[in-house]
C-alpha cells in the first residue's frame, strides 16, 4: 500500500522536471526567436521614428501592419467583384439560352488589376517553374559530372564562366529569345512567365550542378566497391548507391538554388515590369503616394517570409529523402 505522504513529493518531484525539460527544449526554438523579433521590431519602430523622406515618414511595424491589413482588404473587395461580373455574366448567359437554346454566349475573364495575393501567388508559381527546370537540368548533370572526370574537366570551364552572370544580363537576351521562338496564335504560357522562369532556371542552376557534382565525387570507395562486387548496372548503381550517398550535397544545392531564384526572380521581376511582387514592388516605387513606403515594407517582408518558408520546406524535403533520419540538418 502507497504512502501518500512519499508519493505526493515524488509525484511534484517528476512534474517539475517534466516542466524543467521543457523548458529546456523549446527555449532555444521559441523564446530566443521571439526575443530577437520583438529587438529588432523596436530598433526598427526607433529608427523609424527619427526618418523623414520624400514620402514622408519612414513606415515602422504599425504602419506596416495596417498597409498590410489595407492591401488584404483590397484583395477581398477585388474578389467580390469577381464574383459579382461572374455571377451577372452567368445570368446573362443563362437568359439567353432559354429564350433560344442555339445562342451564341460569350464568356469573358474577370480583368481587374491583380492584387498583392494574386501577385504573390504568381511570384511563387514562376519561381517554382523555374526551380524545377533547373533541377531537371542541374542534378543529372551533376551526377554525370561527378562520376566522370573527363566530362567534368569539360564542362567544368562552361561551369565557371557562367556561374557569375548577372540575371540583368539574362534577361534582355532571355526576353528577345522568348519573343523570336514563342510566336503562337493560342499560346498555352504568357510571355511574361516564360521570361522570367527561363531566367530563374539560368541563374539557379548552378549551385545544385557544382553542390550535386562534388556530393557525387566524394563517395567512398567502399560503396563503389560493392556495387562492383554485386555487378550493378549503371542505373542501379546510381540509383542505389550514387543518390543516397550524395542526397545531402544535392539538398544542399536545391535550397541554394530556390533561395536564389527566387531573389533573381524579384529583380526579373521589377526590370522586365513582369506580373508579380517584383512589378508591385517597383509599381507602388512610382506611384509615389503617401502609403507607398509601407506597401514596399510589407512586400520586403512577405518575400523574405516566403524565402524562408521555401527554405524550410527544403529542409522537410531532405528529411523525408535522407537515408539518415538522425542528421542534424539547419
Amino acid at each position: 500500500m502507497s504512502n501518500p505522504s512519499v508519493a505526493t513529493p515524488i509525484t511534484a518531484t517528476l512534474k517539475s522536471a517534466r516542466s524543467s525539460a521543457l523548458l529546456k527544449r523549446w527555449a532555444p526554438a521559441l523564446i530566443l526567436p521571439m526575443l530577437g523579433i520583438i529587438g529588432f521590431l523596436l530598433c526598427w519602430q526607433l529608427l523609424a521614428n527619427n526618418i523623414q523622406t520624400s514620402l514622408g515618414q519612414f513606415p515602422g511595424p504599425v504602419q506596416v501592419s495596417e498597409q498590410f491589413s489595407g492591401l488584404v482588404g483590397a484583395h477581398l473587395k477585388e474578389r467580390e467583384k469577381a464574383r459579382i461580373f461572374y455571377e451577372r455574366q452567368d445570368t446573362r448567359n443563362a437568359a439567353l439560352l432559354a429564350k433560344n437554346p442555339d445562342a451564341e454566349i460569350k464568356v469573358r475573364p474577370y480583368t481587374g488589376k491583380p492584387t498583392f495575393i494574386q501577385q504573390i501567388f504568381t511570384s511563387l508559381y514562376t519561381v517554382m517553374a523555374g526551380f524545377v527546370i533547373a533541377s531537371l537540368i542541374a542534378i543529372p548533370l551533376g551526377i554525370v559530372c561527378g562520376l566522370s572526370k573527363s566530362i567534368y574537366t569539360a564542362i567544368n570551364p562552361l561551369i565557371q564562366v557562367f556561374k557569375p552572370v548577372s540575371p540583368l544580363a539574362w534577361l534582355p537576351l532571355v526576353t528577345m529569345l522568348v519573343s523570336a521562338l514563342y510566336v503562337t496564335d493560342d499560346p498555352l504560357f504568357a510571355k511574361s512567365f516564360l521570361t522570367s522562369a527561363i531566367t530563374v532556371a539560368l541563374c539557379c542552376l548552378w549551385p545544385t550542378v557544382i553542390n550535386t557534382t562534388v556530393g557525387v565525387a566524394s563517395i567512398e570507395q567502399d560503396l563503389n566497391n560493392v556495387s562492383k562486387v554485386l555487378s550493378l548496372s549503371p542505373l542501379a548503381h546510381v540509383r542505389r548507391i550514387v543518390l543516397p550517398a550524395a542526397v545531402p550535397m544535392i539538398f544542399t544545392g536545391l535550397r541554394m538554388s530556390l533561395g536564389t531564384g527566387w531573389m533573381v526572380l524579384i529583380a526579373a521581376e521589377m526590370l522586365a515590369q513582369n506580373p508579380g511582387l517584383g512589378k508591385f514592388i517597383w509599381d507602388e516605387f512610382q506611384n509615389g503616394s503617401s502609403n507607398s513606403l509601407g506597401r514596399i515594407m510589407v512586400a520586403v517582408i512577405v518575400i523574405g517570409l516566403i524565402g524562408f518558408a521555401l527554405d524550410r520546406l527544403m529542409l522537410l524535403l531532405q528529411r523525408q529523402f535522407s537515408w539518415d533520419k538522425n542528421a542534424v540538418l539547419r
